[in-house]
């Protein structure tokens, strides 16, 4: 299952602000007062809405090169 069909939005959350640098000061000090792990877990939850969620994927990719050896006697 994916994260993002398990999270529900807080609709009592929402705050108006005046203006950007008051908005980027409320950022911040919410992201400092979440865990570690919560922050991991938000920036995972962007990582599937920007890219999408594919398990069959979610391995890294092997690739192979072959090079050929020039210029030895």
């Amino acid at each position: 299952m994916r994260t993002i069909d398990t999270l529900r939005m807080d609709r009592e959350e929402f705050s108006v602000l005046s203006s950007f640098e008051e908005a980027d000061e409320a950022d911040k000090a919410y992201w400092h007062s979440k865990t570690p792990h919560e922050r991991m877990a938000a920036l995972e939850l962007m990582r599937q809405i920007n890219y999408g969620y594919d398990p069959i994927t979610e391995r890294l990719q092997r690739v192979l090169e072959i090079a050929e050896l020039t210029g030895v006697n």
